[in-house]
């Protein structure tokens, strides 16, 4: 399908692939950084935000669709995915290698493990309230430490800050709410099936980053860095005191480590 597509920046491109659930507006932290030196390409992929769906569709749809975008492009690029985009990512270097140039991998795994504790009802509901109060008074301190780290974001944020809820609220809640049935389902029927490319990952032979959390709770660290060790050409940094929504968390610091790594293998442009 024709995805919905933001664009910004000028230089090689860096396709931005978000997670679930997302939009390609959630990739912003890393757009803003990137976009003085790069193009930034940022879809919302297939069900999720302006790319709306009324068909149910598998997985290997999105490769599709991601494929027709690198197809448009006069140059290899690089990859820039968070949780379920960097597993689409790794997936686009399979098998379009001669396209891809390198990847830069946050909070995701070619064999993805979580330990998210059970769910009770006074979660969804602390949730929900903390939610709501968010989105109208974003980042409001008395939220954060009242229903925020209560709520299941304690899960998604180990760093309760006031910036972190602002993206939440900005970012985050729109693309929660935007996510369609059909993505859920798609990407529940992947999961159930037992989603595991770890055999694969010797023909990546780009160079590949690994941000992950230590705190992650949804794709855990240890997962993370299982896929960074078989990876050919991969290196791996293991940030402490965060969780899956790290770069809300510790954007800037997140996007200085992306930065002298694309310097180091010449990506960068001044």
């Amino acid at each position: 399908m024709e995805l919905a597509v933001d664009y910004c920046g000028r230089g090689m491109p860096i396709v931005c692939l978000h997670g679930h659930p997302g939009t390609g507006r959630c990739m912003s932290v890393f757009a803003d950084y990137l976009s003085p030196h790069f193009q930034i390409i940022a879809p919302d992929l297939r069900g999720y935000g302006r790319s709306r769906v009324t068909q149910p569709f598998t997985m290997e749809q999105h490769l599709d669709d991601l494929s027709v975008l690198l197809d448009r492009l006069d140059q290899p690029c690089l990859l820039l995915g968070w949780s379920l985009g960097g597993i689409l990512a790794m997936e686009l270097a399979l098998k379009h290698p001669a396209q891809i140039a390198g990847l830069v991998l946050v909070s995701t795994a070619a064999r993805p493990a979580g330990r998210h504790p059970s769910i009770s009802w006074q979660d969804n509901l602390l949730t929900g309230i903390a939610g709501v109060i968010n989105w109208l008074i974003p980042g409001w301190s008395w939220n954060i430490s009242t229903f925020g780290q209560r709520s299941l974001f304690r899960y998604l944020i180990s760093q309760h800050s006031a910036q972190a809820y602002r993206y939440l609220a900005r970012e985050g809640t729109p693309a929660f709410i935007q996510t369609s049935t059909l993505a859920n389902r798609a990407l529940n029927t992947a999961l159930r099936q037992g989603y595991n490319r770890l055999g694969e990952l010797h023909r990546i032979s780009q160079p590949c980053l690994m941000l992950a959390a230590a705190n992650d709770v949804h794709i855990t660290p240890e997962s993370s860095q299982e896929t960074a060790v078989i990876l050919p050409n991969c290196e791996c940094r293991l940030y402490d005191n965060v969780a899956h929504l790290m770069p809300w968390e510790i954007g800037p610091q997140l996007c200085n480590d992306i930065g002298q790594w694309l310097q180091t293998h010449e990506f960068w442009q001044a």
